[in-house]
């Protein structure tokens, strides 16, 4: 039954999906176990009824149709645009908003939301995705996160039928294959889940974006979390690998964990290290590793394999071959958002003003760990 309280957009997306248009298909997680995640914590899982996810696709098609008359060769006529706002009604502002953003994007790319949408009956799903491309032919990417766990279970017959209807890249949060830190963080499935979901996909000829979290394993299962990790993605040969290091809000399962001494949590040495001997193990797959994400270390340890596996490699050297204290300006620079990569430590006045933020804060390469954790902390 339907129960539509007005158009709805869940609370978030893959960074790769900024310029986005978003259709919430369900709310918060089916799952909402894993251990790290502070996204749907106290939030129940629901299915959206299929005809309120049409009213909200036929809303933004509403407003892209009165939008257009408005533009002239593309561009928006600002003037014309208020006089539409201050026509429309406040129910209808969510969706506007939302429409304009996406006409301001080129309406190139959608993602369906919340955090496992192939959870929904593929039926359903294929619905949803022929009505969206009916309105919007000229898409070229249609995204949704889901759990391996789901995928795994979905036939293949299905998971091509839903290919065939529009959906043509899938982004999993594989984080670990190790099954001893799935296990740990109650991720709820297995390397041998996460290996079989992705061949499906890749199957199903859509684009595959596996996420890993550096860090997860912390300082116990480091070396198992980067060479098992390795492994799964060797079999699978995915098409992006997105590193999302960790972090750890309080309020999370995993914040109690650490202060009561069951996960000790990795350093930024430790995780340089991590990810160095995660990438020197990736052999025989042809995926574009991508560092998109504001909390990584390494911003620039991205590429595509196996051609830039030396130059990444060569990056993290670079970092674990510095001294100290140079260590510690471009740790924290990059917490700061004052550096993004290791070469911008050649240039004396960001050097000058990081050093002199850490002489203000007392951070040395004595402190540098606690106080990187207190920025992360101040961040997220």
């Amino acid at each position: 039954m339907s129960q539509q309280t007005g158009f709805e957009q869940g609370p978030i997306r893959p960074p790769s999906e900024a310029n986005s248009l978003l259709i919430r298909v369900t709310r918060n997680c089916p799952w909402n176990h894993c251990a790290f995640c502070p996204v749907y914590k106290g939030t129940r899982f629901s299915l959206r009824a299929v005809e309120d996810v049409i009213s909200d696709i036929d809303q933004i098609k509403k407003h892209i149709q009165r939008i257009q008359l408005t533009t002239k060769d593309g561009v928006i006529d600002r003037q014309s645009i208020q006089l539409l706002w201050n026509q429309i009604q406040a129910e209808e502002e969510a969706s506007f908003h939302a429409a304009l953003n996406w006409f301001s994007n080129k309406m190139v790319s959608v993602f369906i939301q919340d955090a496992n949408s192939l959870i929904v009956k593929p039926a359903h799903l294929v619905t949803i995705l022929t009505h969206l491309r009916n309105c919007f032919p000229e898409i070229k990417r249609i995204t949704s996160y889901a759990r391996s766990h789901t995928i795994a279970r979905i036939s293949q017959d299905d998971l091509n039928q839903i290919r065939s209807a529009g959906l043509n890249r899938i982004h999993i949060g594989l984080e670990s294959g190790s099954d001893a830190v799935l296990k740990l963080m109650k991720k709820g499935v297995t390397q041998k889940d996460h290996i079989k979901a992705g061949l499906k996909v890749k199957q199903a000829n859509m684009e595959l974006s596996e996420y890993v979290m550096p860090g997860l394993g912390g300082q116990d299962l480091s070396h198992a979390h980067a060479l098992e990790t390795a492994d799964a993605l060797n079999q699978i040969n995915p098409d992006f690998i997105r590193f999302r290091s960790l972090a750890i809000p309080s309020g999370i399962p995993l914040y109690d964990m650490t202060e009561k001494k069951i996960f000790t949590p990795c350093t930024d040495m430790a995780v340089a290290h991590e990810i160095h001997l995660m990438i020197k193990n990736f052999k025989g797959i042809q995926s574009v590793i991508t560092s998109d994400h504001v909390l990584n270390l390494f911003e620039d340890v991205q590429g595509t394999l196996p051609d830039d596996q030396q130059k990444m490699l060569g990056i993290i050297e670079h970092f674990l071959n510095l001294s100290p204290q140079e260590q510690v300006l471009f740790q924290v620079g990059r917490r700061l958002g004052m550096i993004r990569f290791l070469s911008q430590l050649n240039q004396p006045s960001l050097r000058e003003q990081v050093q002199t933020v850490c002489n203000q804060m007392n951070i040395t390469p004595e402190t540098v760990d606690m106080s990187i954790q207190r920025l992360i902390q101040r961040f997220i």
